[in-house]
């Protein structure tokens, strides 16, 4: 029968104070006992707890592995009451090598795969601690580190590692608290030593400093980082941030011009299985048309082949479909929460994570020098009441054989203490021979002088750094890149800069060419055709542009009106027949007339005029158009026309007008605009701009005649003069078309 409530006992309380003491409680609760890491040895309570019960175990790495459930059930049953599941999952991830960049357990039996696959159960699978767990935990009996009692009270257990190793940093953190959560990244072991070592000697040093030592993350499964180091140093600055993680692939060539694509290290944390999954989903979906097939063809080592649809697929451009499609590109995430020495949850940055670490190397040091320094006091000691036994051999045999309480009687007689009493009366007969007497002479004096190192490294601030340093090399040296696990697995790279454009990436490459009569109706003819032959047009109609082109290509075609058209050599049509009018492949109006039709060169500039003598310079990339509207470049007046659309290649400008007139200025006169009018190049008064053209001064002024024919001027400059002027009449023999070309 329950006790009755005592009514003194009830406080009125409402309802939404009491939830929220309670919900507050199991909020912290949850922050500090669970899912925050502490900052000095980067560990959770239940990974701290699985490994201190496998070094009470004795589960080192010189000895045999021991079953998993054993290691389970003592971690339950002393230190950890929760779920056997959650604590055996916690101890397959420290053993993963593809989950923690530096395993704190060694395995054996099935703990799982890159693919997504469970551990066997725990009492099929074995363990013991590896060498990173063991520099985690040495010292533990040095007093280096304090120790509570556990949940029930019967044992003790350590609230935090000595740390020699950089756990934190090494193998990274995650975790989801309430209102907090944590994500840090894994990283080299040896850049870390560099950058701790950098801050011992400048304390002041800022994390842009520290990053030339600790450029960035270093993941077990590998990967490309393709952010720049300004992304990644605002993240370690301010302790959050992310940065982008690509797989590692290459191209593997085959017969007959064709390849595969082979990805060999994938992105961290990424289940291959479901990678592939997804890739087939996408393929099935004809989400990912240059894609043909995926296939795993891994063994200890992850090989993914990609199969494009085409050779004719470029590898970069079917990549970053996929980098944009699927987990082959992932974001990693900074958010640097952890546990501070106060018990405190709270954001740092890279140097306080690493100030945190250095400072608890430090308070471990001294701990652990005045352990000793009182183990060896307290052998000194012990070694002079031995001395005062061999001194006064016979008194103390006289004593010990006639006295009924020897104890007393050497204390009072040598003025012993009670140790140094005791440890005379258990003396075995055979120490008291001559050479023991020497060699307990030689261990007092060894020992008074490892006591007086201890004593002055205590007091000594710089001494003790000191020893940090040293220590630090030497880890750095046991885990560096000369070893199999010190290496970098993760580099550093870009991202190429690709427009996906996947209809034109299944295009075939192949020579065409292009012909468009003077009325506008163009087709293309397979192969590099040579003007002249067997090519017929429309009665009333002729030739007007003839070029060689790949049906990869892009067209430029400029309007009277000055607007710019962009057509696809792949769409254009057969060389059967006489083609298609090009009206019907754009909205050009059925006034307008073709100025100019080019194949569209990337990062070229053009120089465009209207027959008012009125132009500019335009970037090429800025008048691709990517409908059928076109795009508005070039503004024209009433009674105006676009005239002129040349590539810019020189640094002169000849504009020759309807008057025979022709004027020379420099380049740098004109201005670079995308869309306007643009600034005067000659001035007339009858007529107007009959052409223009770029040219450098090394090749000279030249023209096409009406037979074909290259001609030149011998001495350009005469016409040279300022922009806008009228100019003089041009040289005997100039074209009687008044252009550079004909049109």
């Amino acid at each position: 029968m329950s006790k009755p409530l005592d009514p003194d006992d009830i406080r009125p309380t409402r309802l939404t104070e009491a939830l929220g003491e309670r919900y507050l409680a199991y909020a912290l609760s949850t922050i500090t006992s669970r899912a925050l890491p502490d900052v000095r040895d980067g560990m959770k309570p239940v990974q701290r707890r699985i490994l201190y019960a496998m070094r009470e175990l004795k589960m080192n790495p010189t000895q045999g592995f021991k079953k998993c459930a054993r290691v389970v059930g003592d971690v339950i049953g002393k230190y950890h009451p929760h779920g056997e599941q959650a604590v055996y999952e916690a101890l397959v991830r420290l053993a993963q090598d593809f989950a923690y960049r530096y395993p704190l357990v060694e395995g054996q039996g099935n703990f799982g795969n890159i693919d997504g696959d469970n551990a066997a159960a725990m009492r099929y699978t074995e363990s013991r601690l590896s060498d990173a767990a063991m520099a985690l935990l040495d010292g533990i009996d040095e007093d280096t580190v304090d120790f509570r009692p556990t949940y029930s009270g019967e044992d003790q257990e350590p609230v935090v590692l000595p740390a020699a190793f950089p756990n934190l940093l090494a193998n990274g953190a995650s975790g989801i608290a309430v209102g907090m959560a944590t994500s840090i990244p894994p990283h080299n072991v040896a850049e870390i030593c560099a950058a701790s070592l950098h801050l011992i000697k400048a304390p002041n040093a800022k994390v842009e400093t520290l990053l030339q030592h600790l450029p960035g993350p270093d993941f077990p499964t590998g990967g490309i980082i393709v952010d720049g180091p300004e992304t990644i140093a605002e993240a370690y600055r301010t302790g959050r941030g992310g940065l982008r993680l690509r797989a590692r692939w290459e191209k593997e060539e085959g017969t007959r011009g064709s390849y595969v694509i082979v990805v060999t290290e994938i992105p961290y944390q990424v289940q291959k299985s479901k990678l592939i999954e997804k890739i087939a989903e996408l393929i099935e979906s004809k989400k990912l048309p240059l894609l043909e097939d995926v296939r795993d063809e891994s063994t200890d080592d992850v090989r993914l082949i990609l199969e494009p649809k085409s050779r004719n697929v470029d590898a970069d451009l079917l990549m970053e479909a996929l980098f944009r499609q699927t987990d082959l590109e992932t974001r990693v995430s900074y958010n640097m929460n952890v546990i501070d020495a106060n018990g405190v949850p709270r954001l740092m940055d890279l140097k306080e994570i690493l100030r945190a670490f250095l400072d608890h190397q430090q308070v471990v040091l001294v701990r652990r020098s005045k352990f000793r320094l009182g183990k060896i006091e307290h052998r000194l000691m012990v070694l002079e009441g031995y001395l005062i036994v061999y001194l006064n051999l016979d008194e103390v045999i006289r004593i010990i054989r006639e006295e009924d309480e020897p104890k007393p009687a050497l204390i009072k007689r040598f003025k012993l203490n009670d140790e140094q009493a005791e440890a005379i009366l258990n003396m075995r007969l055979r120490s008291l021979r001559k050479l023991e007497e020497m060699e307990l002479r030689t261990e007092h004096k060894q020992l008074s002088a490892e006591a007086k190192s201890l004593r002055g490294l205590i007091k000594d601030e710089g001494a003790q750094w000191m020893r940090v340093s040293e220590d630090l090399k030497a880890l750095k040296e046991r885990f560096g890149p000369k070893t199999a696990l010190g290496k970098r697995h993760t580099q550093f790279g870009t991202a190429p800069v690709v427009a996906v454009d996947v209809e034109e990436a299944l295009v075939q490459r192949e020579p065409i060419t292009v012909l468009c009569s003077a009325k506008g109706w163009i087709r293309a003819l397979k192969g590099h055709v040579e003007p002249g032959g067997d090519i017929k047009y429309k009665e009333g109609d002729r030739a007007r542009f003839w070029i060689h082109a790949e049906t990869t290509d892009k067209l430029l075609l400029l309007a009277t009106s000055g607007r710019f058209f962009t057509l696809a050599c792949d769409k254009l049509p057969g060389g059967r027949g006489h083609g298609e009018p090009v009206r019907l492949m754009v909205d050009m109006g059925d006034a307008e007339d073709i100025v100019s039709l080019q194949i569209h060169v990337p990062g070229r500039k053009l120089l465009v005029a209207s027959t008012a003598g009125n132009g500019f310079i335009v970037a090429e990339d800025e008048v691709a158009a990517q409908t059928r509207k076109g795009k508005q470049v070039l503004n024209v007046g009433a009674g105006e026309e676009a005239k002129v659309c040349a590539p810019v290649e020189g640094e002169l400008v000849a504009v020759i007008g309807e008057n025979r007139k022709l004027i020379i200025f420099p380049l740098s006169d004109v201005v670079e605009m995308t869309r306007g009018r643009g600034v005067r190049l000659q001035r007339y008064k009858d007529g107007g701009l009959s052409d223009a053209k770029v040219f450098s001064r090394k090749d000279g002024l030249t023209w096409i005649d009406g037979s074909g024919r290259t001609q030149s001027v011998e001495k350009p400059m005469e016409w040279l003069g300022e922009r806008g002027q009228a100019g003089r009449l041009a040289p005997k023999g100039f074209a009687k078309t008044n252009t550079f070309s004909p049109k």
